[in-house]
Formats: C-alpha cells, structure tokens, sequence
C-alpha cells in the first residue's frame, strides 16, 4: 500500500473504523427498514437483521488490516482466547445474568402465580423457535462476537489511548445507540417505544458501556469474557421467558453497577488496573 495512504489511516484509524462499522451495518438495516415500512416493491426477510451485527467486527479486520497488518490482527484475535482472567469474572459475566433472570421469574412468579415458559428461550425474533442452546450461540456469534470484536476489541483501546476510560465509555456509548438507528423503524420492541426510543436507548446502552468497559480493562483486554457477558445478559434480558419483569429488573441492575464501577473505581481506570490502550508505549492522556 502507498506510504501516504497507509499514513492516513493510521491516523484516522477510529474516525475510518465507524465510518465503515455504520457502512456495513447500515447496508443490511437500511433495506430491511426500508422493506418494512413498505418503501420497497422488495420484501426483504427481516431475519437478515442478525447480519447487521457483524458491521462492528468486519469494520475492525479491514481497519486493522489497513494500519497494523498481520500483527495487528494477530493481536485483536489474541483477546479472544484470553481466559486466564480471574475466576470472579467468570461468575459476574455467567452468574450475573443468571441470578437477574433468576430473581425476576421469581418475582413474576409472586405477582402472577405462574411461572414463565422457559421454552421461550428458545425463541428469537425472525426465526422459528430454535431451541434455547442455539438460540444462546446465535447471540453468542452476532451480538456478542460481531460487535465486541469491533467496540471493545478496536475502538475502546483506541479512545482509552487519549482519554479516560469513563469518557471513552461515554463516546462509545453515543456511538453505540446511533449504529442502532435503522432498527428502530422495523424492529418491534423498538418501535413501540415511539419518541423515546432514542433517549432510552441512548441512556440503557451508556451505562452497559461503562460495565463493558470495567469488565474489558479489569481482565487486561479479555474479548472472551465480554463477549459472554453480553451474549448471556442480552439472551436472557429480551426473552419474555423471565416475564413482564426480567427487563426492569436487569436494566436496573446495569444502572446500579456502573455507578458503583464510576464511585468504586474513577474515571480514569474504571477497573482495579490501568486501562487498556492501544500500544503500551503510548501516552495516554485524561
């Protein structure tokens, strides 16, 4: 590749990596929303949705490729074996959701009488019922490896190279809501939140930022651990399986524990050791 160019996307590797995150992403979502809203004479199936997910993770191989060839890759899948983490957070990524799930089947269990339909689990949106084990590997594999290979993988240890984890956590977020954007003009769950589906996707997925983020940078950078962590929670919080409770009760539990990591920990870290950057020899800044 010509020196100038290459130059160029070292230095506007992040701005490129969105760029072309939202690009991917947004070539499977734009149609389909399109398609459902009728503008199409093409019905597209909405289960081309889960292809969307891979955006973020297709955007960091190009990008990575482009600016720190083999290497870099080599580097970016290594997190992905990383398992020597620490055994708490294996039961905060694994029993974390599970108790949440746990606690709010139980409390529609007092307040209705009845369980929920575990077989629910099993169910996804745009899919025949599937089976709860292959419906936790389709999680697994789209919203949890398409897009943390991308957010957390490339662009956390990029912004956390010229700021604190909590502002990187906050941009990241922002950045985060708006690649949903075209969901929300097919998807149900989004669309029956109208006007506010913005603010309250904006606030949800901000304080799931900061956890990611004290999860990323407390296991030096394991993709591993956060990508089941976000598989499990997602899984399990959008699943009428835990009832009309499971929701609140684990978005609430998001809030609270981001506030806990920004008062346990600081703004600068967000994690009991020094963030993740980009390179250990560059200087990172507030």
């Amino acid at each position: 590749m010509n020196s100038k160019i290459s130059s160029w996307f070292q230095r506007h590797a992040l701005e490129t990596y969105f760029g072309l995150a939202y690009a991917i992403t947004w070539a499977v979502w734009i149609p389909i929303a399109l398609s459902a809203r009728g503008l199409l004479n093409v019905q597209i199936p909405a289960w081309l949705y889960y292809l969307g997910s891979f955006g973020p993770m297709c955007a960091a191989l190009i990008v990575t490729t482009l600016t720190e060839g083999r290497q870099g890759i080599e580097r970016l899948l290594a997190r992905l074996i990383k398992w020597r983490i620490g055994f708490r957070y294996y039961l905060f990524a694994i029993l974390g959701p599970l108790g949440l799930f746990a606690l709010a089947a139980s409390i529609n269990r007092v307040v209705s009488g009845a369980w929920p339909d575990l077989a629910l689990l099993g169910k996804v949106d745009y899919l025949p019922t599937i089976g709860a084990p292959v419906a936790l590997l389709l999680w697994l594999f789209t919203y949890g490896l398409g897009e943390e290979i991308g957010w957390r993988g490339f662009a956390l240890p990029h912004l956390q190279t010229k700021h604190s984890a909590a502002t990187s956590a906050l941009i990241l977020g922002a950045v985060w809501t708006c690649w949903h954007i075209p969901a929300f003009f097919f998807r149900d769950t989004y669309m029956a939140m109208g006007f506010f589906v913005l603010p309250a996707v904006l606030v949800s997925i901000t304080f799931a930022s900061i956890i990611f983020t004290w999860l990323y940078n407390s296991t030096s950078g394991s993709l591993l651990i956060v990508i089941i962590f976000h598989a499990l929670f997602d899984w399990l919080s959008v699943s009428d399986a835990g009832g009309q409770y499971a929701a609140i009760i684990m978005g609430i539990a998001v809030v609270l524990w981001a506030v806990f990591i920004m008062r346990r920990y600081g703004p600068m870290n967000a994690a009991p050791v020094d963030k993740q950057i980009l390179y250990s020899n560059t200087p990172s800044q507030n």
